[in-house]
């Protein structure tokens, strides 16, 4: 059951980064087995689904290397990434057959690990006022390289998932401690004469 964790967890990280690779990358793997017990979404037909995936993993992968690119991607996956997180966490869940009761939780777990990477990013982004474009190189690298562990070596996607969140949680203190150290009291700021 722990395996079972650990590949959920790598498929929501995977989620926190991009939205529409992972689930194409699902979709194309695991085509005949998921689409119709895909959450939320497998209402729609199969042909459908894998050419929104397509088109908006096309935007992700061009859109993420120019700064107006990178808004755009940045304002929508911060609303999406939670539902993209919780679909395949659920839909891997099912996949290597997770044996836990409620399986919302699963989805919930998966949503909430999705929306704190996707937070910490966009916190960088707009720190940076920007993301460099070897970074967007790397996460498209590891979105691929996690979602692919999540089925085939849940292990080693787990543990680069956990070093994600280990790391969101960390940059997190580190912007409250600088906010803390360069905020200016309000009876020492500059009072005009």
């Amino acid at each position: 059951m722990v395996i079972g964790f650990l590949a959920v967890l790598s498929a929501a990280a995977a989620a926190g980064m991009r939205i529409g690779l992972p689930l194409l990358i699902i979709l194309l793997l695991y085509s005949d087995e998921l689409v119709a017990n895909l959450p939320v979404i497998g209402w729609l037909p199969p042909r459908v689904l894998v050419a929104i995936f397509t088109m908006w993993a096309v935007f992700e992968l061009f859109g993420s290397k120019r700064l107006l690119g990178q808004r755009i991607l940045q304002a929508i996956a911060l609303v999406f990434s939670p539902i993209a997180g919780a679909v395949l966490s659920l839909t891997v869940a099912q996949v290597i057959r997770l044996e836990f009761e409620p399986l919302w939780l699963v989805g919930l777990i998966g949503a909430l690990v999705a929306f704190v990477l996707k937070l910490t990013l966009t916190g960088w982004f707009f720190r940076l006022r920007g993301l460099p474009l070897w970074w967007s190189f790397l996460e498209d690298f590891l979105c691929v390289v996690l979602v692919l562990f999540a089925f085939q070596s849940p292990e080693q996607g787990g543990i680069i998932a956990m070093i994600l969140l280990w790391l969101a949680v960390r940059s997190s203190t580190e912007w409250k401690r600088y906010y803390d150290e360069n905020r200016v009291a309000p009876d020492t700021e500059a009072r005009p004469d």
